[in-house]
């Protein structure tokens, strides 16, 4: 039988798409890479969905490593995230279920997952929640958490409704407004001046930093729920799911 070299790159090529193994370009002559070019453009251009195909299944394989390098990361950090002494923690304290909460108080979308919050405290009373500072919109937000910081040192009592209120307001978070809501609970502001100052709150803020490295969380909300590192302002009813495969099978999804 005589040997079509295009016919032969074809199959080659086909071959190659069905296997995941490239053709090897030394194994080429230049008129061969020069037809073998020309077929991929003719087959992309007669099968443009196969480029869709191919960005959903990238997305997909980016989503798979995200949530495997999470769950290491999780594994490995299990005081940083969940006991951290330095963190507030809201609903039961002995609660069965953990959910952790990286927050920015200039975050729009915040503002909607702190409604999701007070909704799933309020129906779920063996929640643990966990607050983590996470100031990344600029120095107004770091500010703002600063005095949030000292605040909680000062008046642990009245963190919940001090956080609720700086973060529902339609007021941007800065250290001059978070100052105000927090002299409403009673606590001095020279005090909690002072308090920003303690370098314990810069190495906290450090230290949520580079577990939201390693965790591959870069906007907020997000969480951290068992296994899971959840992104985005994903809506109570998610939350409460997840927290209910946790009680059913130890991890978010059974």
């Amino acid at each position: 039988m005589t040997f079509h070299p295009r016919k032969g790159l074809m199959a080659a090529l086909l071959i190659g798409m069905s296997t995941a193994l490239p053709l090897p370009a030394a194994a080429l002559d230049d008129t061969q890479k020069e037809e073998f070019g020309a077929f991929i453009r003719e087959y992309l251009l007669a099968n443009p969905e196969i480029i869709e195909e191919m960005s959903q299944a990238l997305e997909i394989k980016k989503e798979t490593e995200g949530r495997l390098m999470a769950q290491a990361a999780i594994a490995s950090n299990q005081e940083a995230i969940f006991r951290a002494p330095e963190d507030i923690v809201l609903g039961n304290p002995d609660g069965d279920v953990t959910v952790v909460e990286f927050y920015d108080y200039n975050c729009g979308f915040c503002k909607r997952a702190m409604n999701d919050m007070v909704g799933l405290l309020e129906k779920d009373p063996n929640v643990r929640f966990v607050l983590k500072e996470f100031p990344i919109l600029g120095p107004d937000s770091l500010a703002a958490h600063r005095v949030a910081m000292s605040f909680r040192a000062l008046a642990p009592e009245h963190y919940q409704d001090f956080h609720i209120k700086l973060l529902s307001g339609d007021v941007r978070a800065t250290e001059a407004h978070a100052i105000e809501v927090a002299t409403g609970f009673g606590v001095d502001a020279a005090a909690l001046k002072a308090g920003m100052d303690d370098p314990a709150i810069d190495e906290s803020i450090r230290q949520t930093y580079e577990l939201a490295n390693a965790l591959g969380i870069s906007g907020t909300p997000s969480f951290v729920i068992g296994d899971e590192a959840v992104f985005g302002a994903v809506g109570e009813e998610t939350l409460l799911s997840k927290i209910t495969n946790m009680r059913q099978c130890e991890s978010t999804v059974c």
